[in-house]
């Protein structure tokens, strides 16, 4: 069974940190997830829940892209793929803004993984990921991913 979560704010200026203080009748699954959530993510991390609700890390070094799939939203990594209920936009607002470039309404890709780009004469572009993946990128996002590789350059 699902518990009910209240929050309190208690404003002190007697302390400089923000405190935070979990109470429960035991600590469990759902506590446990509670507390990852709040915690503040390493650097080069990103933090989801899946769609059981487990809350998941995940090093952006490994994801090859995060694609829109109906409802949900997928994370494919070198390893793995993780479906989660978290909107693209709040995913991609996460995700290191050098590496991740939104190739299309519901697609970003990691620009690490991308293995070949090919431009065709219809103006689309074609991008091979690691693993094999293809994907496209649409017309209008052509001249950011442009300016994404000149930055990396």
């Amino acid at each position: 069974m699902k518990r009910r979560i209240r929050i309190v704010f208690e404003e002190d200026p007697a302390i400089t940190d923000i405190e935070v203080l979990v109470r429960a009748p035991v600590r469990d699954g759902e506590t446990e997830a509670l507390l990852e959530r709040i915690k503040e993510p390493p650097p080069g991390s990103l933090i989801v829940s899946d769609t059981d609700g487990a809350v998941r890390k995940i090093d952006q070094t490994g994801i090859v892209s995060v694609s829109v799939n109906g409802k949900l939203v997928q994370i494919v990594t070198e390893e793995d793929r993780l479906t989660v209920r978290q909107p693209l936009q709040s995913i991609e607002d996460k995700l290191d803004g050098k590496r991740f470039v939104r190739i299309s309404r519901y697609e970003i890709v990691n620009l690490d993984k991308v293995v070949k780009f090919d431009f065709t004469l219809g103006g689309t572009l074609r991008l091979e990921l690691t693993g094999g993946m293809e994907t496209w990128a649409s017309r209008r996002n052509i001249s950011q991913i442009r300016k994404k590789l000149n930055e990396r350059m």
